[in-house]
């Protein structure tokens, strides 16, 4: 072909466009920024650079993958979340925007110097908890997942954010074989979604991630059953706990850890404006007999 960057840019994005993908722009430009080894930068700086015969080719194998809906962030290996940098694959649910304000809820209600410890419970490719312990530098925060392979992306991206040293990683069922009341912060986005509804998911959702991670049986609720109780089991008292929730679970998840006891709870709506993080409390005890 030949292709500099720019005739690159506009080749990937119409060829998106015809295979009638969403968001073709953006794909376009990740894909041969990748692709060419180039940044956003090189794009707009040294638009007629030329792409090498190897670099076309990594283009064309990049569009062919995208064209079969195999998501971005798999054909890249990376996704951005927060602030930071992560490796995923197949094995982990690819972080998503909304998930950030699980972030967001956690880190207001947390003193930057501020000494804690943070269970993350589905801890998946570590997004949530190594985005608070990339800006809480004094805290330190255990991992648990029922999928080896996702504790594996995960310790891989806890050594190359630099956080290895503050975080334990543990294959286990939920809080199985946690004892109580020993973390100050509690975080989830346990799979939510109905069993009916999966297949009826965007391709890059329902063939590329795990469905370990998306289906919460009949109603999407079976994991906030389990995890309410047990997420104040395990906090300290007056912790806090942020849980994702799919949009229309609000008054269902909040039901749940009234009834499990906790305090303060309440939904907070993504940049999106759609309810996604129940957040709470656990009381602090009650002093006198």
């Amino acid at each position: 072909m030949g292709l500099n960057l720019v005739q690159a840019w506009t080749h990937a994005k119409r060829a998106l466009e015809d295979a009638g993908l969403a968001g073709p722009v953006i794909d376009a430009r990740l894909l041969v920024e990748a692709a060419a080894d180039a940044t956003r930068t090189d794009i707009v700086t040294d638009p007629y650079r030329p792409l090498s015969p190897e670099q076309e080719a990594t283009l064309s194998d990049y569009l062919a993958r995208r064209m079969r809906r195999e998501p971005v962030s798999h054909i890249l290996g990376r996704k951005g979340f927060w602030k930071i940098m992560l490796n995923v694959n197949r094995d982990v649910l690819t972080p998503r925007p909304d998930t950030e304000t699980v972030v967001d809820v956690v880190l207001k209600q947390t003193p930057e110097h501020k000494a804690f410890s943070i269970l993350d419970l589905g801890v998946g490719s570590g997004a949530i908890l190594l985005a608070i312990l990339a800006e809480r530098p004094a805290a330190r925060g255990l991992g648990v997942d029922v999928s080896e392979e996702a504790l594996a992306v995960a310790r891989d991206n806890a050594a190359h954010l630099g956080l290895a040293g503050r975080v334990a990683l543990l294959r286990g069922d939920w809080t199985e074989g946690l004892a109580d009341a020993n973390f100050d912060v509690v975080v989830s986005n346990p799979p939510y979604i109905a069993s009916d509804v999966l297949e009826t998911l965007e391709p890059e959702v329902r063939d590329w991630e795990p469905r370990l991670a998306l289906e919460g049986g009949a109603d999407g609720l079976d994991a906030y059953r389990r995890l309410a109780p047990e997420i104040l089991r395990v906090l300290k008292p007056g912790g806090i706990f942020a849980v994702e929730i799919g949009y229309d679970q609000k008054d269902a998840v909040e039901a749940l850890f009234r009834e499990a006891g906790a305090a303060d709870v309440r939904t907070i709506r993504d940049l999106a404006d759609r309810d996604r993080v129940v957040a709470g409390a656990k009381n602090p005890l009650e002093t006198g007999a």
